[in-house]
Parts: structure tokens; sequence; C-alpha cells
């Protein structure tokens, strides 16, 4: 007992209160978008992430959307572990040369119907890292791409709402 409040008066408050309307403003978002989803596909919609060199800021913000405060999986949207398993596939980071092979085997093994998602602006085009010797081409000039996500790196909202536009229209 004495560690903690000896920790407590060393660090101060380590935690903080988080705004309430964002909190309604998520729900109401994701109660739309779970509608959406059980609409076209009749449960969750599993994505498939690859990271093809990302500087790990939009990981970081989809592990975000994926906390308690957004929880993504509440509302239907299911990270998948294999390509056979996913509806979507997700791209983050600029394209490096050495995972085009790796990204289009990805995609490859998924079922149809399937889409793909760029998230960030380095997905779109290399962004920052656009010309580097070690970058491929965007990835829309090798895979489909139907969604992309804007930002550097986008919040979980952006991504939350950029799903809504995508399966609301």
């Amino acid at each position: 007992m004495m560690n903690v409040l000896k920790n407590r008066m060393l660090k101060g408050v380590v935690t903080r209160h988080f705004d309430r309307d964002l909190n309604i403003q998520v729900e109401s978002m994701g109660l739309e978008l779970k509608e959406l989803i059980h609409k076209k596909f009749g449960r969750s919609l599993h994505i498939r992430e690859v990271d093809t060199g990302s500087c790990g800021a939009c990981e970081s913000e989809l592990i975000s959307a994926n906390n308690p405060i957004y929880d993504l999986q509440r509302f239907g949207v299911s990270f998948v572990a294999s390509p056979r398993h996913a509806d979507a596939l997700l791209v983050i980071g600029p394209l490096s040369k050495n995972m085009v092979i790796a990204l289009k085997k990805t995609y490859e093994a998924m079922p149809e119907p399937k889409f793909v998602i760029t998230l960030g602006d380095c997905a779109l085009d290399g962004g920052i890292f656009k010309g580097s010797y070690y970058v491929k081409d965007a990835v829309k000039e090798i895979l489909p791409v139907v969604l992309h996500i804007p930002g550097c790196p986008p919040k979980p909202l952006d991504i939350l709402n950029a799903l809504l536009g995508f399966l609301g229209r």
C-alpha cells in the first residue's frame, strides 16, 4: 500500500477521463456501422491487415481503433490472421519492394468477393517515402483499391467514418 501511495505522489495522475461526447459519437457511428455490416455481410466484416513498410503511426491508430474507447470489434469489424478468412485487405504503409509479392499473394489467397482498403497517406502513393529507392508504386497500381482512408496517420474516428461512408454507398 505504501508503494502505491509513493508512486502516486511521485508520478501524479497518469490516467485521464475521456470526452463523453466522443463516447456518444462513437456509439452512434458504431451502431450505424454495425447495421450496415450486418446488412451487407450477414455477419462481421473480416479484415486482414498487411503492413508493407509503415513507420508505425497508422498501425498505432488502428490499434487505438480497437481499444476500449472505440472497440471496433463490438460493431462487427474483426481483424483476422489469415487472408482466407478475410473480406477486405487493409494495407498500411508505403509499398516496399520486398512486400510486393507478399501483398499479391495475400490478395490472391482471399476468397471472393474481396476488396482492398489503403490506410494512411503512405499507402496511397508512398507519402513522405515516395521516390525512395526501396518504395515501389502506389498500392492502387498493384491491387484494385476501392477505399482510401487519408491521413498521416488517420485517427480512429476517421477510420470509423470512412468505413461508414464506404459501406453506406
